[in-house]
């Protein structure tokens, strides 16, 4: 496997390795580099300002943690996730050869560089020397023959003449200089009691890291970067995957996030997708209940130490958390799931499910530890051992109960309780940090308790469901009015829903944060201003070629009002707001309908000459059908609009269809920011096109359409960072996109090749209905035009997801040919 990748290293702790390797990610992504990182080491706030920097997990590298074993595959599996990276930056712990004290350097940089086999860049302060650090290089460079240093940063040079000597010196060893930052370079991240600040809890992390990744590509040879990243061997390793556990319905967990709760590894995460739970992230500062369905509690890192007078004023919270607990809902609550837990913390009366108190100590714990299960406990058997790490600076009193969560070194440390009464322990809250990546049995033994466990919010299956606005029981095929049935009218309670095309459950936590922040802003009059430039440098057009609107439905509706065509046409099957809005307007549009046989392929010449507009989406909603571009341009005709629906556009990595150029004349793009970012609550999106088109667009808008929050949702989703997350998300739904199909396919079915977020199959009369009963469900077909009831659209979700409902639809049609037979 091909897997360029460095290691950010360097003599001792404060030389400067974080803010190059975090300047190196971002550079280098800013450059199009879709970049992987990791941190050697159990530090959970650099991966923070990796995350931030790439766009993708931070992840972390530890052979004390993991096993030596794992850590190859483990970055392989970085390196892979979600999507294939062009280079891998590792930052290093402490010194170079700085590891697990009385080991020899277990767990070092050097350790993970030479078990990756992965050359190694050093970082160097010279403030205080000059040719001295030439030595330091070349014993830094001979110590250790399995470690091969590539190349040298320096950094904090007083002057040229200062750096020109450094780098005199340590080039004349043969190693080169790849860059120079000056001393004075004003980029640093603030600290505190347990170093720096989480990415999370500053509001200029963006900023600061655009300002370091454009110094970064000013002062270092990227390029020599990457070529020291590319001689790197091949690595001979299967990356790794979380072991998959039994197929079952899916239950949910509650994660805690925000900005008291920054950290968990992302491998936990995984491991519980694998398990069969959803992990949901939740606020523990402003939620003011759990999700609901929940079936389990993660509490991870984190400083409620700091944010402990709001945690203790979200009283709802609080009271509903201690609730589940007691109720005997599992929950692990590792160090600031511990604090959260206790009955107070630096005065701040907060859950009070464990019988403990805590507060500030002047004395920093930070060590590896060896633990043992001293009972059977939430996470282990009586006798499992684990190796974990503790890093924080509060003490609990008492420092554990009679059932202590772990023995460490042999001493009793933490809470393993059952509340409930249960018969065995549903609560596991001690200090200590385990990587669940080296110790996979501990997801699984939660996952079992999480699914054994009934939802404390139990989601109601009404007797009787009843469509949504309609009055008419789902199960029955009558609709009041097809142009106006949405996907959302399948999914009711209790079901799984794969009828709406809204990926995940809820926007990144990111992207959250940002609406919570901009909620300050509600009392002043929204202006959509910010949005429309931001936009504009999105898709590099003027500002005049943008409309921003209150969703794709609103830009449906001011088309319809603004345009009067003598001769209107819609390509089916389609979305059908486009019609119905035209039909509320007076318009009543003609249909052109593209053929199953030919899989709902484009011919520009079916659509009249003389129709002076035409709609046509793209990716076409529900056929999943992208349609070449030249096809979709050949429908352009002096005298003619053409309005693209491109709501999905983002569901193809490169947007390779997409029609937005510099010659808009004639054109109207549409475009969603509801599915890739979940947020079908909060309606967001835009027009691109003509701007004379767009002015008439825009009388028909009311004032004040477009809300402070949806207009802050398009600036930060137009960023680079984002548009690079969109990327990769297009990238792991193809992935998703190909099991599902493979898996119709093998059951007998045709789907139609889609190249988007939902896949459109021909599975027979009465399907559909029948796998509602099995508690999947799906989008009916027969309200778009061209389709008829034997027609079903199912969303793309994550392979475990997609297997259940294989598993069913399989039952069903083995049934049904049973019967025929």
């Amino acid at each position: 496997m091909t897997v360029p990748r460095v290691v950010v290293a360097a003599a001792a702790s404060g030389q400067g390795k974080t803010t190059v390797a975090v300047g190196l990610m971002a550079a280098l992504s800013r450059a199009g580099h879709d970049v992987a990182a990791a941190k050697v080491g159990p530090d959970y706030i650099d991966p923070g300002y990796h995350a931030l920097a790439t766009g993708r997990p931070g992840r972390n590298l530890d052979p004390w943690l993991q096993g030596e074993e794992r850590v190859l595959p483990l970055l392989a599996h970085a390196a892979m996730t979600p999507a294939p990276a062009d280079v891998t930056v590792v930052e290093g712990v402490m010194g170079l050869f700085d590891g697990r004290l009385g080991t020899d350097g277990w767990s070092s940089t050097a350790h993970v560089a030479a078990l990756t086999a992965s050359p190694v860049l050093l970082v160097l302060d010279i403030s205080s020397a000059a040719r001295t650090v030439a030595a330091t290089v070349h014993g830094l460079r001979t110590f250790d023959p399995d470690v091969h240093v590539g190349g040298v940063v320096l950094n904090k040079a007083g002057s040229d003449r200062h750096a020109a000597e450094v780098r005199r010196a340590v080039e004349a060893l043969g190693v080169p200089v790849l860059g120079v930052l000056p001393r004075d370079a004003g980029v640093s991240a603030p600290s505190r009691h347990l170093g720096l600040v989480p990415v999370a809890e500053r509001d200029d992390a963006v900023t600061a890291l655009d300002r370091l990744a454009e110094q970064t590509a000013r002062l270092v040879d990227l390029d020599a970067v990457l070529a020291l990243a590319r001689s790197a061997p091949g690595l001979d390793a299967e990356p790794w995957a979380p072991p998959a556990g039994p197929v079952r319905a899916p239950r949910r967990v509650a994660v805690a996030g925000g900005r008291a709760f920054t950290f968990r590894y992302a491998e936990i995460d995984e491991l519980l997708r694998a398990q069969g739970c959803e992990p949901v992230v939740f606020d523990p500062a402003l939620d003011p209940a759990l999700p609901d369905g929940t079936s389990g509690i993660y509490l991870g890192g984190g400083f409620p130490e700091v944010h402990a007078a709001t945690l203790a004023g979200n009283t709802s919270l609080l009271a509903d958390i201690g609730d589940a607990v007691r109720a005997g809902i599992p929950t692990v609550a590792e160090c600031a799931g511990l604090l959260y837990l206790a009955e107070a913390v630096e005065g701040h009366a907060l859950v009070g499910a464990v019988p403990t108190t805590a507060a500030m100590h002047p004395r920093l714990t930070l060590r590896y530890r060896t633990a043992t299960a001293a009972a059977d406990t939430l996470l282990g058997a009586a006798g499992a051992t684990v190796h974990g790490h503790e890093f924080h600076r509060t003490r609990t009193t008492p420092g554990a109960g009679d059932a202590p969560g772990w023995l460490l070194d042999g001493e009793a440390e933490g809470w393993s309780l059952d509340p409930a009464g249960t018969g065995s322990p549903t609560l596991h809250a001690s200090y200590l940090h385990v990587h669940w990546a080296g110790h996979p049995d501990l997801a699984a033994r939660f996952a079992d308790a999480v699914h054994a466990a009934p939802s404390r919010v139990p989601l109601p299956v009404p007797e009787t469901p009843v469509r949504l606005g309609t009055g008419v029981p789902a199960g029955q095929d009558a609709v009041a009015d097809p142009l106006r049935h949405h996907g959302d009218a399948e999914a009711t309670p209790g079901l799984v829903d794969l009828a709406v095309n809204v990926r995940g459950s809820a926007p990144p936590p990111w992207l959250a944060e940002h609406l919570r922040r901009a909620v300050g802003d509600l009392a002043a009059y929204p202006s959509a201003d910010a949005a429309r430039a931001a936009l504009a440098r999105r898709h590099g057009v003027p500002e005049a070629a943008v409309l921003p609107t209150a969703g794709a439905a609103e830009a449906f509706t001011l088309l319809a009002r603004a345009l009067h065509p003598r001769r209107a046409v819609v390509v089916h099957p389609q979305f059908t707001e486009p019609e119905a809005a035209l039909r509320l307007a007076g318009t009543v549009p003609e249909h052109v309908v593209l053929r199953a046989e030919d899989d709902f392929a484009l011919d520009p010449a079916a659509v009249p000459a003389d129709a002076d507009l035409v709609v046509l989406g793209n990716p076409t909603n529900p056929t999943g059908v992208l349609h070449p571009r030249e096809a979709v341009e050949a429908l352009r005709a002096p005298g003619r609009v053409l309005v693209v629906d491109e709501a999905f556009a983002d569901t193809d990595a490169r947007e390779s269809a997409s029609v937005v150029g510099p010659d808009l004349a004639g054109l109207l793009v549409l475009r969603s920011l509801t599915k890739t970012w979940a947020l079908a609550g909060l309606r967001a999106g835009y027009v691109v096109g003509d701007p004379v088109l767009l002015a008439r667009l825009a009388e028909q808008q009311p004032p004040w359409s477009v809300g402070t929050l949806a207009a802050r949702v398009m600036v930060e989703t137009a960023s680079p960072l984002a548009r690079a997350e969109a990327a990769r998300a297009a990238e792991e739904t193809a992935g998703w996109r190909h099991h599902l199909l493979r898996g119709l396919r093998d059951l007998g079915l045709r789907p139609v090749p889609s190249a988007t977020s939902f896949v459109l199959v021909e599975v027979g009369d009465g399907v559909r209905e029948a796998l509602r009963e099995r508690g999947y469900a799906v989008r009916r077909g027969d309200t778009f035009p061209g389709l008829g009831p034997q027609w079903v659209r199912i969303a793309v979700r994550d392979p475990l997801t997609s297997d259940g409902l294989l598993r069913e639809l399989g039952r069903v049609l083995a049934s049904r040919r049973e019967r025929s037979a």
